[in-house]
């Protein structure tokens, strides 16, 4: 500021400023030399040298970006608004209303259960129960071990009350053998199964501990470290999160057993999905508007490359006693499909995290640097993405691992050879759903990374500016500004 012999004061009138625009006029025009026009209304060196007058803002002030322009806002939407409404029209045609009611099996899932109480447990001898010679009466544990083969040994006999239903306060007694992965102890809560057709003293038996108390206790703890750490955006996270179970449980699952497509299914209900989650936690913008075209780009690539590798590679979705049993009760529903809307509902989370995270990146980047076009951006933040990429895949890959360990484990001990235990169907699928996935949010990253450079960079904040050039500087002096023009 030395080239002015004369700080004039501070504004303190609305009318003030003008008095002093003959004195001031140098240090306009060396604040607007930036935008090479000399505009007073662009104001750009203004929001950060000198006092302010109330109710100026700040054009390059810390937090949420600076929203586009109207013209891009209406293209966004007329991609967006459309991609809503056809998904608000799949909802209501094929809203299911609930699931279709079947004649109970009493296998597995299928089966009635009550709540009940382990009131008391004895050792007892194994032969004089007869758990050596044959299942003793009122022992219809599915676990029968080694240890009914054996002519000896201490056994235990629990006693069971049966809590809820129409049989409330009844009780029945279970033989625990010593082998049992279950072993029961006096005061437990248990899940039992009711079988009504079999004879009275065998129409109850345990099925199941009751863990409803752990685990709400472990969801109490998940929401309150969400909130705690994420304070609003935590809350509104954990309702984005409910309404994903709602739709997840009152639409995906009874549509399909209603006979729906479960590719369209899966398509509708994680769009659905996708655009309350991003919306209702990161708010109604360009960034997540530009998040959500970049998430379903992916989306259709996973379903089309899913589509074709499950149809290429023959696999049949029903490979284990659950899907054996959801294709005998429901033969309509096609598995394969049922397969491929897994692959679709279970890479959406990861895709949402990606598609965020690439935005965000590309936002701030065009904030510190706004002169940057939208190469420069795609360049930068595509960096970020490859460290993204590798994190992420790794993630997934280990999560299907994780979730298939037992399965690897008893090809490792048949001492199968690798390719036998990928060629094998139930390892197939699991292949197929990781490299599928992993390959929809790989892509995702220069996808939606390209789109929000391409946004970002069609705004400029002076709107004279050609391409390239770079906005003001807030730091430098009007000395400097002066001798460029």
């Amino acid at each position: 500021m030395e080239q002015y012999p004369y700080q004039p004061p501070e504004p303190r009138r609305p009318d003030s400023p003008a008095a002093g625009s003959r004195r001031g006029d140098g240090r306009s025009r060396g604040q607007e030399a930036g935008d090479g026009h000399g505009h007073p209304h662009h104001g750009h060196g203004e929001a950060h040298t000198g006092p302010q007058t109330p109710g100026h803002s700040h054009s390059h002030s810390h937090g949420p970006a600076a929203p586009v322009s109207r013209h891009l806002r209406k293209v966004i939407a007329a991609i967006l608004v459309p991609f809503t409404a056809a998904v608000l029209v799949g909802l209501v045609v094929l809203w299911p209303g609930g699931a279709p009611s079947h004649k109970r099996t009493g296998v597995g899932f299928d089966r009635q259960t009550q709540q009940a109480t382990v009131t008391r447990v004895v050792e007892v001898s194994c032969k004089s129960v007869n758990a050596s010679g044959g299942t003793p009466a009122g022992d219809t544990t599915a676990e029968g071990g080694s240890g009914a083969q054996e002519t000896g040994g201490t056994c235990k006999k629990a006693t069971i009350r049966v809590d809820t239903g129409k049989d409330e306060r009844r009780t029945f007694t279970e033989i625990v053998q010593p082998d049992q992965s279950r072993q029961l102890h006096q005061g437990e809560k248990v899940v039992v199964a009711y079988e009504p057709a079999a004879p009275k003293n065998l129409q109850y038996s345990v099925a199941d501990v009751n863990r409803k108390f752990p685990m709400a206790l472990l969801a109490g703890i998940f929401a309150i470290a969400v909130v705690v750490v994420g304070r609003l955006r935590g809350v509104m996270a954990l309702v984005a999160l409910a309404v994903s179970f709602v739709v997840l449980t009152f639409f995906i699952l009874p549509a399909i057993l209603q006979g729906s497509n479960p590719l369209l299914v899966a398509v509708v209900g994680a769009s659905a999905i996708m655009l309350i989650a991003l919306y209702m936690c990161h708010g109604l913008s360009a960034r997540t508007s530009v998040a959500v075209l970049g998430t379903l780009v992916s989306l259709l690539l996973i379903g089309v490359l899913g589509s074709e590798f499950i149809d290429w590679a023959a696999l049949t979705g029903n490979t284990d006693d659950n899907t054996g049993l959801i294709h005998g009760l429901y033969p309509s529903i096609d598995m394969s499909g049922l397969l491929l809307a897994g692959v679709i509902i279970g890479s959406l989370g990861v895709l949402d995290d990606v598609t965020v995270t690439q935005t965000s990146a590309v936002w701030e980047l065009h904030e510190a640097n706004p002169a940057m076009g939208w190469r420069g951006l795609y360049r930068a933040g595509i960096r970020i993405g490859r460290d993204h990429i590798a994190s992420v895949v790794n993630t997934l890959v280990l999560a299907y691992a994780g979730a298939a360990l037992p399965l690897l484990l008893l090809f490792s001990i048949a001492q199968s050879s690798v390719g036998a235990v990928a060629n094998s169907e139930l390892v197939a699928e699991e292949i197929v759903r990781t490299l599928v996935g992993s390959i929809g949010l790989v892509a995702s990253v220069p996808v939606t990374t390209a789109l929000a450079a391409l946004v970002v960079s069609a705004d400029r904040s002076g709107p004279h500016a050609p391409a390239g050039t770079a906005q003001p500087v807030p730091a430098r002096t009007g000395r400097g500004r002066r001798r460029k023009r």
